[in-house]
């Protein structure tokens, strides 16, 4: 990373890395601890009980892999497979679109975009150019 970001561009790209961490680790968690409405959602969203810490193990390995500077492009591609079995899941189950199917959608833009606002390499990979 060089010097030449902006203020708001760097704090821009830590509260979104920052709201996936927190969100993904509280989610992650929540699935060791496995309080009844975790077990009770799993298990409406058509898995068995045993499959809430294989899952939660997978989002946290997936997030603490995005925490960590070196390992953060593993970890956003690792995390926006865990969002697509989230949108699958919840396709299946024709839950709400905005609320339910595409809220793992929204956490892969935040994903991404706490990455491309802070490494040249990916603002290369994916360009965005607004005509100014």
């Amino acid at each position: 990373m060089t010097n030449s970001y902006s203020k708001g561009r760097i704090w821009t790209a830590g509260i979104l890395k920052g709201l996936v961490i927190v969100f993904m680790l509280f989610d992650s968690i929540m699935k060791f601890i496995k309080p009844a409405s975790v077990v009770e959602g799993t298990l409406t969203l058509g898995y068995a009980e045993h499959h809430i810490m294989v899952i939660g193990a997978l989002g946290l390995l997936s997030t603490l892999l995005y925490a960590i500077p070196r390992t953060a492009v593993l970890g956003a591609v690792l995390l926006t497979a865990y969002f697509g079995g989230a949108i699958a899941t919840n396709l299946r189950v024709d839950a709400p679109l905005f609320t339910h199917v595409l809220f793992p959608v929204y956490f892969a833009i935040f994903t991404w975009g706490g990455i491309w606002l802070r490494n040249n390499r990916i603002r290369n990979l994916i360009p965005f150019k607004w005509e100014e």
